[in-house]
C-alpha cells in the first residue's frame, strides 16, 4: 500500500550480497513501486544487468554515457522518492563519505534530493575498521540513513557482523519510511488557482484563453494526496476534481478569482497560482448583446488585479509562493524577472514553442526557477507527473527554508 507508485532508485555495488537483489526488486515491484537500478562496474561481476532489467521492467543503467545516449544523473536524482544503495561496499561508502564522483551511481547520489538509505555489506573486519566507522559517521551527518547490518555467515567463511540486511527486512524498512512520510504536507493550508478567466463583453461574449485547468487540478490533487488542506479556485473549466480533500471555489472573472484568493491569503501556507488569469478586462460591460453594425468595434480594456504580485507583497517568511510564467520569447529572462518582481519563491516556466506543452494538452514541459537563482528544465511528460515534480520541489523548498 505505502509503496504503491513510489519511485525508487536502487544502487548496486560490488559485493557478493548483490545476488539477493533480483529477489528484492521483485518484492518492490509486487508492492507497486517503480524501480530504476544502477549497477557499478564491479557489481556486474555478481549480478547481471539483464536479470535486473527483467525483474524491474526498466533498463538498467551502468555508465554515465551509453553509446550516443547520456544518462542524466541530475534527472535521476530528482525523479526518485527514495534512493537505496544495497549492497553498499566499503569502497562506495568511502566515496559517498568524501564526495568522490567517478561513476554514474556516485553522480546520482550527489544529485539526489530525496532520502538516501545505505545498506552496507562487507566482512566483519572491514565493517569494524576505524576508517569504515569514520565514513559511516560522515554519511550519517549528511542526512543519510544506514540500514543495520546483520550477523551471520560472511563471504570469507567467517561468522560475524557485516551481512547486508535481508530483502524482506529492507522492504519493511521502506514501507515504514513511506508510512511515516507519505503525508509531508499534513495540516498545510494550500491555495491553488487553475483554469482561465472569462472577462465579459456583453451577456453572450467574453475575452478568455485556451486554458483547461488540467495542470492546476493535477497540482491540487498531488498536494491533497500529500496531506495538504487544499482550496482550489477554479475558473471556467470542463474539468474538476473528485478528491474529497479539496474544496473547490468556482469563479468566472479575474476579479472574482482575486477576491477568492485574497480572502485566504493571510492564512494559507502554500500558494500555487497556476491559473491563466486575464491581464485585461473590458472597461465597460454592455448590458445588451452588442449588435453587428459598424465596420470596426473599439473596446477599451483595463488592467486586472495581479494576484501573484498582491500576494507577494504581503507574503510572510512561513509562506511559499509559486507562480507560472507562460512565455513566447525571451522565456528565461521573463521568468526570472517575474520571480523577482512578484516576490515569488518558485516560478514554473512554460513556453508556447514546446510541442505538446501548454493549454489543452495532457502533457507539459516545464523549467523550474527558484529564488536562489537555480533553474532546472524537465522533459515533456504527463501533467500528473509534472504536478508531482512541482509538489516535491515545494516540499524541498519548505524543508530547506526551515533548516536555513
Amino acid at each position: 500500500m505505502f509503496l504503491q507508485g513510489k519511485k525508487i532508485v536502487l544502487g548496486v555495488t560490488g559485493s557478493i550480497a548483490a545476488y539477493k537483489i533480483p529477489h528484492f526488486v521483485r518484492l518492490l515491484i509486487k508492492a507497486g513501486a517503480e524501480v530504476k537500478v544502477i549497477l557499478t562496474n564491479n557489481a556486474q561481476d555478481f549480478v547481471s544487468p539483464l536479470a535486473l532489467a527483467t525483474v524491474s521492467k526498466n533498463s538498467v543503467l551502468c555508465t554515465i554515457s551509453d553509446a550516443s545516449v547520456w544518462n542524466n544523473h541530475v534527472e535521476l536524482g530528482l525523479w526518485a522518492d527514495v534512493m537505496l544503495i544495497a549492497p553498499c561496499s566499503a569502497n562506495t561508502l568511502a566515496k559517498f563519505a568524501n564526495g568522490i564522483c567517478d561513476n554514474l551511481l556516485t553522480a546520482v547520489y550527489l544529485s539526489a534530493r530525496c532520502t538516501v538509505f545505505i545498506a552496507p555489506a562487507m566482512d566483519e573486519d572491514m565493517w569494524k575498521h576505524l576508517a569504515t566507522k569514520a565514513n559511516l559517521d560522515k554519511v550519517i551527518q549528511y542526512g543519510n540513513k544506514i540500514v543495520p547490518v546483520g550477523h551471520g555467515e560472511l563471504a570469507s567463511g567467517l561468522v560475524g557482523e557485516g551481512r547486508m540486511a535481508e530483502p524482506e527486512d529492507m522492504l519493511n524498512m521502506l514501507t515504514d519510511f513511506f508510512a511515516n512520510t507519505d503525508k509531508p504536507l499534513l495540516g498545510q493550508k494550500t491555495l491553488v488557482t487553475a483554469g482561465p478567466t472569462y472577462e465579459r463583453l456583453d451577456p453572450v461574449r467574453f475575452i478568455g484563453n485556451f486554458s483547461t485547468g488540467k495542470m492546476g487540478i493535477a497540482i491540487a490533487e498531488s498536494l491533497a494526496n500529500k496531506g495538504a488542506n487544499v482550496t482550489l479556485v477554479l475558473g471556467p473549466s470542463a474539468f474538476n476534481t473528485t478528491n474529497k480533500n479539496i474544496t473547490t471555489i468556482h469563479v468566472e472573472s479575474a476579479k472574482e478569482m482575486h477576491t477568492a484568493c485574497m480572502e485566504i491569503a493571510e492564512v494559507a501556507h502554500i500558494f500555487v497560482l497556476a491559473a491563466a488569469v486575464a491581464d485585461y478586462r473590458p472597461s465597460d460591460i454592455a448590458l445588451e448583446k452588442i449588435k453587428k453594425k459598424e465596420e470596426r468595434l473599439t473596446i477599451t480594456l483595463t488592467k486586472t488585479d495581479d494576484i501573484l504580485a498582491d500576494i507577494g507583497k504581503i507574503k510572510q517568511p512561513w509562506q511559499t509562493l509559486v507562480g507560472f510564467a507562460l512565455e513566447t520569447n525571451n522565456e528565461l529572462e521573463g521568468a526570472r524577472k517575474k520571480l523577482k518582481d512578484k516576490n515569488a519563491d518558485i516560478i514554473i516556466l512554460n513556453s508556447l514553442k514546446d510541442e505538446g506543452a501548454g493549454f489543452g494538452h495532457d502533457t507539459n514541459k516545464i523549467t523550474m526557477l527558484n529564488k536562489n537563482g537555480n533553474s532546472i528544465a524537465y522533459d515533456l511528460q504527463s501533467k500528473k507527473a509534472v504536478a508531482e515534480i512541482i509538489v516535491n520541489n515545494i516540499i524541498k523548498h519548505i524543508h530547506d527554508e526551515k533548516n536555513n
